[in-house]
């Protein structure tokens, strides 16, 4: 695989500016190694001078808590390894990376892709990868791992630049995360959050799991359309020329190819079928046992092992039928390259996964939220400038807490009461928090998918570095945040409801 050296326009000045300073940017292991020593520093720095804040939604002054103290160093020495070992994000990422990487071995996505292609012209690819993108969300996090590749084998499918694939696979399932056509996890954890925060104001009133969906569901919409136009007009254009290897530009399908592709089919529809059996059925055994619900449910929060066991039931019957496994022996084998491939992420989450864990255990990140909250509560801003205000607080610790119910757990106890006190109902601060977080997401340091996302386009680029992940992806977080506010702007002022009989202002 290879780019040519010169690109088919200039990246223009800005962007090669944010390549220059992110490419001066250490390697993502250095990089956290020397956010943690700046932690430990701020944290000791803090807790001496005895600054606090009070947390609203408890009460409780918070306290920065020494990491150079005693207490610290006897945390931190018993808890480095539980901290890696322990990293949630880790054991889904390789898990699902086992199930993608089995499909991508017996060459199965690569003949989806090009089945795929032959029904779609080259012109509307990066809206049908958008789409895409957007409608994975219901598998939570597992999309940001199994889309990115996805996105970047139709485009070779199709006659079009990888690496322009790969960026609006990653736009759609990172700063569109939130953006959904169907009611997903998210909408069950941020809606009991300000529910809860509601209480302050008002017993009678709630937030309901679909209460964003009208607004939500219009945000994929309008997002593909920004966004394939994005890729089209300016992102792809200003890539290097692809000059790909033969192996990578798919061929037409082979006879046994489009066998395997049914057979896979058809183990597919059996898979669904009787995962469906298991769900939708009242008393069904992957309901809530208790009130018979699916959101939450052992399905839901089962949903990435049996995203992976689909990939497996799928890939064995399609490398079965193509003569790609011939006998069990050929399953761990042809596992053993994509976790090779992951290596470098496994060695970048290591200092990442401490520096999260000295984060939490220091109380920095509720010391912070609390703090720039104050500050915004303390102006006073009513109407627009509190949409927005709350938006780039939200945009701002998004790059330092990786968890948005987290964050937005922070945030409601102020801004739900502060909001309903205004005449807003919660639902529609929640949604001003949800798309302010998921914009950014792609420039997160702290996401445990940015060591990955980097990985993918390594595949494309070998000399990629930070910086040129940043320069590539960055009009997509630009440019969805510019669209979400003119949108929501324009959902205000319209009076539209956000939701089924919910609007912006209470009743």
């Amino acid at each position: 695989m290879s780019e040519t050296t010169a690109a088919n326009k200039s990246p223009g000045k800005i962007f090669h500016w944010i390549e220059r300073i992110g490419n001066k940017i250490p390697n993502p292991f250095l990089l956290f190694v020397y956010l943690i020593a700046v932690l430990m520093i701020s944290t000791a720095l803090l807790s001496w001078f005895g600054v606090a804040v009070k947390n609203p939604a408890s009460g409780k002054m918070v306290e920065v808590k020494n990491l150079l103290s005693v207490a610290g160093i006897q945390w931190i020495l018993p808890n480095i390894i539980k901290n890696f070992s322990g990293f949630a994000p880790l054991g889904s990422i390789l898990a699902l990376m086992i199930g993608a990487g089995l499909a991508e071995r017996t060459g199965l996505l690569q003949a989806l892709m090009n089945k795929m292609a032959s029904f779609v012209s080259a012109r509307y690819a990066s809206y049908m990868v958008l789409f895409i993108a957007f409608f994975s969300h219901i598998s939570s996090d597992a999309a940001l791992v199994v889309m990115p590749p996805l996105g970047a084998l139709m485009f070779i499918a199709v006659g079009r630049h990888p690496v322009a694939g790969l960026l609006a696979a990653i736009a759609g399932v990172a700063s569109g995360f939130t953006a959904n056509l169907l009611i997903v996890t998210t909408d069950v954890l941020l809606s009991g959050i300000s529910s809860e925060a509601a209480k302050a104001v008002s017993d009678t009133v709630h937030v309901s799991v679909i209460d964003n969906w009208f607004f939500m569901a219009s945000s994929v919409i309008v997002l593909t359309f920004a966004g394939g136009l994005l890729t089209d007009k300016f992102v792809e254009p200003r890539l290097p020329a692809w000059q790909g290897s033969s192996e990578e530009k798919l061929a037409s399908l082979t006879p046994l190819q489009n066998r395997g592709l049914l057979m896979s089919a058809l183990a597919a529809v059996v898979f669904i079928g009787l995962v469906a059996l298991m769900v939708v059925p009242e008393g069904a055994m992957l309901r809530n046992p208790g009130s018979g619900s699916i959101i939450p449910s052992p399905f839901i929060q089962g949903i990435v092992p049996l995203i992976i066991l689909f990939f497996f039931v799928v890939a064995i019957t399609y490398g079965v039928a193509t003569k790609q496994i011939t006998r069990p022996d050929d399953v761990p084998a042809l596992l053993i390259e994509p976790m090779k491939s992951m290596a470098g992420f496994i060695v970048m989450v290591f200092p990442l996964a401490q520096f999260v864990a000295m984060f939490n255990w220091s109380n920095m990140g509720t010391f912070m939220a609390v703090g720039l909250t104050d500050v915004l509560e303390q102006m006073s801003m009513t109407g627009a400038p509190a949409f927005i205000g709350l938006m780039f607080l939200s945009a701002f610790l998004c790059m330092f807490i990786a968890s948005g119910s987290a964050i937005w757990s922070i945030l409601a106890p102020i801004f739900v009461p502060m909001f309903m006190l205004l005449g807003f109902h919660p639902a529609f601060a929640q949604m001003i928090f949800r798309i302010a977080d998921s914009a950014v997401l792609p420039l997160s340091p702290m996401s445990p998918f940015l060591p990955l996302f980097l990985g993918f386009l390594q595949r494309y680029r070998k000399d990629a570095q930070l910086g040129t992940y940043y320069t590539l992806i960055m009009p997509y977080p630009l440019v969805f945040f510019a669209v979400w506010i003119v949108l929501l702007l324009a959902w205000y002022a319209l009076g539209l409801p956000i939701g089924p009989g919910v609007y912006p202002a209470l009743p």
